[in-house]
């Protein structure tokens, strides 16, 4: 059973982890050409960017959760 615990934390800071990734591709491309045409963006873009690290913080507490840590 201790395996199935295993697997359900790595699934969830792994799934995280990737959606985290595939949130970041698009609003970095997208903060990058606002940038580009307005310079004055940069602080609203960096922490647009940062905010879907948010997901892989609550994966790990998902995966703690599971883990009985």
């Amino acid at each position: 059973m201790t395996e199935y615990i295993a697997i359900g934390a790595a699934l969830a800071i792994g799934l995280s982890a990737i959606g985290a990734g595939l949130a970041e591709k698009e609003i970095g491309a997208a903060a990058i050409g606002a940038m580009a045409e307005k310079e004055s963006l940069f602080a609203k873009g960096l922490i647009l960017t940062v905010i879907p690290e948010t997901l892989v913080i609550f994966g790990l507490v998902v995966a703690l959760l599971i883990t009985g840590l």
